[in-house]
């Protein structure tokens, strides 16, 4: 009996020990072997541990991550649908509208909307961190929503009937998609003004992201004038030719209008500042351990005369990271109005099932060392006015352009270069 009473009491003591080993390692954030895992409880760990590893807020806005897969594992996911809205909700604990999950269909329409052409009312939107409002960056040149009079920092409260409220970038996005020819219909909200229905046509919005022209001041100077509207994946090269065709028509001056050109590519904003630049830092990436890159110039620079940089309340993103660099490196004097304040960036994941998850992975600093996001860059010269129509820009409407005229004008022949 005694041996027998021995036994049990053993069999207790291991039963116990595994009991505790078990509860530690749930205190410890374990996660079953790869092979116990469903396909969707994987894809829900797979967002986990890209925002995990890469994400900017290493306080994963002040709660436990670990907490968070934890109780994301432990539902049972009858399809992808489920392991979606999961994800979702794990993703929404961040508090960061622009790190978010896109299923296929978004993911598929996001690449193609810096490569190439897309079908909708051409906005590019945000949502105002500070408020949650679903705003307009600005509007794609030439598209629905351009010729419909719709500005930067308009608010868009409804789409098709439907508050914006509580909608992700991505839904808000979809809602306005549609096949060429469809209508649909927004509620706008302008400072100042009253809300109102805005009805548009979609349509096929080209991305040919890059205007350029030779003008005569009134002083005789040749000057070079360069409309950049998206730093989209053909930006670079079709920026590179027109200087080019540029320089070889005589152009002693240049403006470069980023006016409401809300960014894009990252990698497409620095390759443009190297275009201008003989030497010199571009921008500082940092993540949350610190400085993580620097982005230089090499040389030599397509050219080096004189240049303006237009700039605006829509010039966002990559193309404060343009701006910042060039002002920073005293290569362009600044002329317009205090832009956007996008300082965030960005990395795009093709998860297994061949959805996407866009994660904030670092903030970017100018040369300088200024943190631009929700502050903006500071023109050299501020001036503002009224939006204006495709027909104003660059005329003697156009008083932003008429200073950039004028300054290099004035300059070039006082020998200020």
């Amino acid at each position: 009996m005694a041996l027998k009473l021995g036994f049990i009491h053993k069999g207790f003591w291991r039963l116990g020990c595994l009991l505790l080993l078990l509860f530690g390692l749930v205190l410890a954030g374990y996660v079953p072997p790869a092979s116990a895992l469903t396909p969707e409880q994987k894809l829900v760990y797979e967002v986990w541990r890209i925002v995990n590893r890469s994400y900017l807020d290493g306080t994963f806005n002040h709660q436990s991550w670990l907490d968070v897969r934890q109780n994301a594992l432990k539902g049972h996911f009858a399809n992808h649908e489920a392991a979606y809205t999961t994800i979702q909700a794990m993703l929404k604990s961040l508090d960061d509208p622009f790190t978010r999950f896109l299923d296929p269909e978004k993911y598929r329409s996001l690449q193609v909307s810096t490569s190439g052409e897309l079908t909708g009312v051409g906005l590019q939107i945000t949502l105002n961190p500070q408020t949650g409002v679903l705003e307009v960056i600005t509007p794609i040149n030439n598209s629905p929503a351009d010729r419909a009079g719709l500005k930067p920092r308009d608010r868009i409260l409804k789409i098709e009937g439907l508050s914006t409220e509580n909608l992700t970038l991505d839904e808000a996005a979809a809602q306005m998609r549609g096949s060429r020819g469809s209508v649909v219909t927004l509620l706008i909200g302008r400072e100042g003004e009253q809300d109102r229905e805005v009805i548009l046509v979609r349509d096929r919005i080209s991305l040919n992201p890059v205007v350029s022209d030779l003008r005569l001041s009134p002083q005789g100077t040749k000057i070079g004038y360069l409309s950049l509207s998206q730093f989209s994946a053909n930006a670079v090269t079709e920026l590179a030719q027109a200087i080019s065709i540029l320089e070889k028509k005589g152009a002693s001056a240049y403006i470069l209008d980023l006016r409401n050109n809300p960014g894009g590519l990252l990698q497409a904003g620095i390759e443009t500042a190297r275009l201008w630049l003989d030497s010199g830092t571009i921008v500082y990436t940092a993540n949350r351990q610190g400085i993580q890159g620097t982005y230089e110039a090499f040389g030599p620079a397509l050219t080096t005369d004189p240049l303006v940089i237009l700039v605006n309340k829509g010039t966002a993103s990559a193309s404060e990271i343009l701006a910042g660099a060039l002002q920073d490196n005293h290569r362009a004097q600044l002329i317009g109005e205090t832009t956007f304040g996008k300082g965030l960036i960005q990395s795009l994941f093709e998860l297994s099932d061949g959805s996407g998850l866009a994660v904030t992975i670092a903030k970017y600093e100018t040369p300088n060392h200024r943190d631009i996001n929700k502050l903006g860059i500071k023109p050299d010269q501020i001036i503002s006015q009224p939006s204006l129509n495709r027909e104003q820009i660059g005329t003697k409407t156009d008083t932003q352009y008429q200073a950039a005229v004028e300054f290099l004008s004035k300059n070039l022949v006082i020998g200020n270069w």
